[in-house]
């Protein structure tokens, strides 16, 4: 522990607490901003393509973004692992600012996709490192109340930003979404200065080193961006695209991820597993909810939104709660949390499905999605409390780096589904009610693996010698 814990004796359990006070307000505006630009940015991204003439080149701002985020995470783990998190927190805010100033600045359509991939590659290098720093300088106690921080700043940003981001698009300037978050960016970082000041090299090199890793992230990369294309756009062209984007994440994911992920093995490899069954079955509905209530039951625009909104709060209102738990004893408690977050997921897709079938009231997403975000905020930040409290000090960044890579591969895999299932009721293969419930159930099967398997989310046997 950098921060002397005879500093935090007798201190409140609070996360703001004298000795960690700049460091999580630092941390909190990171997270928050990072939120903003994941949240906001895209209702922006149409005016400032047609403003930049670049329209048709529109994609590869999200394209560029999201390849380039996924290998920033990579880099982000293997550089902590090696020389310590303050050369990836520095750099990705570099990153950050500059994508910010890039795409702000933008007067051709390449530039503004080169600040979104710059952009994106600052998000990547942050948010792992982020892990890093809160495994070296957070007590045990203190890092479920900083997870439910966390997952509250990313409340406003997905309730308001949308709209912020749609209100100066259209009524001051496009250029300013991104030129705004720059003094916000340089505040967060200024406030990290002392605690990455201290942050000292590993004293040994991590264990899961690979010569291979970056490339493997690149594939990995690539793989999900392929997968995305194929959900959103199903042909058979489509489909061998998916084909390649799968194979790509199975030989990049193979070394990347913790030995033993996809069997759930107890350690450091249940936390990531379980968080791909989460963003995958909660995303994976997610992405046709607004779709489904104003298809199947009319509802507008502002109505078929609302339970992502309400999910908002008590997503929050979970993580919230989980910061509650006391861990000293046992994970027993925590495993709990983590298993009751999967009966909320599974119960609210099973919920969905039923409001997906026309002849039952939509009304029932309301309380539905509403579980839904509770569940996932006990559970995502449960699951990442005990990966650091799992991990060690020489493979801690390679190990938050495969919890962020969980997250995003089961998520576009899921999301492709949902995409192929509707490409599907478009071209009247399947019916839109069979489409949706479909998506759901499989979604609630998903999230009732989670429920059977959160149990081996306990401390790995120790090694016999």
């Amino acid at each position: 522990m950098t921060v002397d814990e005879r500093e935090l004796d007798g201190a409140p359990g609070s996360i703001f607490s004298p000795p960690l006070r700049a460091t999580s307000v630092g941390l909190l505006i990171l997270v928050t901003l990072i939120a903003f630009e994941a949240m906001a940015v895209s209702a922006a991204l149409p005016t400032a393509a047609r403003a930049v003439h670049g329209l048709g080149a529109f994609g590869w701002a999200f394209t560029g973004f999201l390849l380039a985020n996924v290998f920033g995470m990579v880099a982000s783990g293997q550089l902590s692992d090696s020389r310590g998190p303050r050369l990836p927190v520095v750099a990705g805010l570099v990153c950050f600012v500059g994508g910010l100033l890039l795409s702000g600045t933008a007067v051709t359509m390449a530039q503004l996709v080169a600040g979104r991939v710059v952009q994106g590659l600052g998000s990547g290098l942050i948010i792992t490192a982020i892990y890093v720093v809160i495994g070296e300088i957070y007590a045990e106690q203190f890092r479920p109340r900083l997870f439910g921080a966390m997952s509250s700043a990313w409340v406003v940003p997905s309730l308001l930003g949308p709209a912020i981001s749609g209100a100066l698009a259209q009524h001051a300037s496009w250029r300013w979404v991104f030129l705004g978050l720059v003094p916000f960016s340089v505040v967060g970082g200024l406030l990290m200065i002392p605690v990455l000041r201290s942050l000292h090299a590993p004293s040994q090199p991590g264990g899961r080193s690979d010569r291979f890793r970056l490339v493997r992230a690149t594939a990995v990369a690539v793989g999900i961006a392929a997968l995305e294309q194929a959900g959103q756009h199903p042909s058979v062209l489509a489909g061998a695209l998916g084909v390649g984007g799968i194979g790509l994440l199975a030989w990049g994911l193979r070394r990347l991820l913790p030995s033993g992920t996809f069997r759930v093995r107890p350690g450091v490899a249940a936390p990531v597993a379980l968080r791909g069954l989460l963003a995958g079955a909660f995303f994976g509905v997610e992405a046709t909810v607004p779709l489904s209530l104003s298809q199947q039951h009319g509802y507008g625009a502002t109505i078929a939104g609302l339970p992502l909104a309400l999910s908002g709060f008590s997503w929050a209102a979970g993580s919230w709660w989980q910061g509650r738990v006391d861990d000293s004893a046992a994970p027993q408690r925590r495993i709990a949390l983590i298993r009751a977050g999967f009966v909320c997921l599974a119960a609210a897709a099973a919920t969905m499905a039923l409001a997906s079938v026309p002849e039952l009231p939509g009304w029932l997403a309301f309380p539905g999605w509403l579980i839904a975000g509770l569940g996932a905020g006990l559970t995502m930040s449960s699951v990442s409390v005990l990966l650091l409290n799992y991990t060690n000090d020489a493979d801690r960044g390679a190990d938050s780096a495969a919890l962020q890579l969980s997250d995003a591969t089961a998520s576009a895999l899921t999301t492709g589904v949902a995409g192929v299932l509707v490409a599907a009721a478009t071209r009247g293969a399947i019916s839109s009610t069979t489409g949706f419930v479909t998506l759901d159930l499989l979604m609630c099967g998903v999230a009732v693996t989670g429920v059977a398997t959160a149990f081996r989310a306990r401390a790995a046997a120790p090694v016999r010698g």
